[in-house]
């Protein structure tokens, strides 16, 4: 099977191209200019060379495949360089969307993110906008819905290997985030942390499933982590003892607004937002539909932490 494939080199699309190619399908990615080096494997990939914003290019990548995975996403935005979520989650999937209808590729498969929602923040409007957007299609769509991803970057980036060099590298204690006055809700909120290769098993597997047309997907681990075990497991992996301090999150938030266009700046006050909302799901009927055996979140399987 020929897979058009966007957003294949980033971390999760790194997973998803090699696990492709182990299934014996033909990944056709859509590479922006300059790209090219960070496709694995990329004598066995049909790659085009452009933009998710050029729609000849995004015809010229859909038109003769089997199926369309629509992974794009940004972690955080930059306006005033014109990286935007609206662009990237919404436009950028509406156009593709509207181009496999077009041509007549009916299979389409999307990334978003558990926890989206119409009236919540950028990253989550967004890609909400663009599940909506897909659901009214006449395609046979699946959308997944992950939590927090981990696993092994492969030089990407990656959630946990970013808070051990951003947060847990520094020579200050690791903060527990809280919103209000009650120190006690310090570092409470959960996750449910998928790995990578459980997440890839899923998209292509999928591929042949008619059975996951028209559903959608939320894939969190088999067990819910709060802030203070996640740091701590991280920690550990990285062999770190880390002190733990409470840290009120609004004065967070204020220095994040003013200062989170700056690239080095480690969180956006979004991302302070959506991480105290906490970000879980019990996804056990999914693993048994799909016959995957999840991934634990554990020490041993964040051994890649140890290494820089």
């Amino acid at each position: 099977m020929n897979v058009a494939l966007f957003g294949g080199t980033g971390f999760v699309g790194t997973y998803l191209t090699e696990e492709l190619l182990n299934n014996n399908h033909t990944p056709v990615l859509l590479v922006r200019e300059g790209s090219e080096n960070k496709v694995t494997r990329a004598k066995d990939c049909i790659i085009n060379i452009g933009d998710v914003s050029d729609k000849k290019t995004i015809e010229d990548t859909i038109r003769d495949v089997d199926a369309v995975i629509y992974n794009i996403g940004l972690i955080r935005q930059f306006p005033r360089k014109g990286i935007t979520f609206e662009n990237i989650h919404f436009e950028g999937a509406k156009l593709c969307i509207d181009t496999a209808s077009k041509i007549g590729v009916k299979r389409f498969i999307l990334m978003s993110a558990n926890g989206v929602k119409y009236e919540g923040t950028k990253y989550q409007s967004t890609k909400f906008l663009a599940d909506q957007y897909l659901k009214n299609s006449t395609l046979d769509w699946t959308i997944f819905r992950p939590s927090l991803i981990f696993g092994n970057p492969k030089g990407k980036i990656e959630f946990c290997t970013q808070l051990r060099d951003d947060m847990l590298g520094l020579p200050l204690p690791a903060p527990l985030f809280f919103d209000g006055i009650n120190i006690n809700n310090a570092g409470k909120f959960s996750m449910s942390p998928v790995h990578i290769s459980d997440v890839s098993q899923f998209f292509i597997k999928c591929l042949d499933m008619k059975e996951t047309y028209g559903k959608i997907y939320n894939l969190g681990g088999p067990k819910n982590y709060n802030w203070i075990e996640i740091i701590d497991s991280i920690s550990k992996a990285s062999a770190k003892n880390k002190w733990k301090i409470p840290a009120p999150v609004e004065p967070i938030k204020l220095a994040a607004m003013l200062l989170d266009w700056l690239p080095f700046f480690p969180i956006t006050k979004d991302q302070l937002t959506m991480l105290l909302e906490g970000n879980t799901c019990d996804s056990s009927v999914a693993f048994d539909e799909f016959d995957i055996q999840p991934t634990e979140f554990s020490v041993e399987n964040l051994s890649y932490l140890s290494t820089p």
